[in-house]
């Protein structure tokens, strides 16, 4: 088993798990940690995270003016580069001003991310966070 290696920021002074041979951010190292996956307001995927943790939750919410929506694939790898080709939670999103909704991935994959496939309305951005 893979054990957690922490890094410091000399500017901030804040620590951040790595994995020991792993270049990509660590989350769900601590029960009841949240992170955010990605921010986005044009389609496109996230950056990997690697896991240490099953099952994670994950939560995408879409906001902005008037009509909103927005479809989230939660993608999985063991490579960190190739999402496998069905992704193990889609989230889709619907309503006016502001949608909310989420899902569970309860595989041990190694990587996961967020995939913002489609989104509209005025303003609107898409968040996605996992929690363990």
């Amino acid at each position: 088993a893979d054990s957690l290696v922490f890094t410091k920021n000399s500017v901030t002074g804040t620590t951040t798990p790595v994995g020991p041979s792993d270049p990509m951010p660590v989350i769900a190292a601590v029960t009841g940690a949240v992170s955010t996956l990605l921010t986005a307001s044009l389609v496109g995927a996230g950056a990997w995270f690697a896991l240490s943790k099953i099952p994670v939750t994950c939560q995408a919410t879409v906001t902005g003016t008037g009509t909103v929506t927005g479809t989230v694939d939660i993608e999985v790898s063991n490579d960190g580069v190739t999402p496998i080709a069905t992704a193990p939670l889609t989230i889709n999103l619907n309503g006016t001003t502001t949608a909310s909704d989420g899902g569970v991935v309860n595989a041990p994959w190694k990587y996961i991310r967020a995939n913002l496939t489609a989104i509209s309305g005025t303003g609107a951005v898409v968040t996605v966070l996992m929690g363990v």
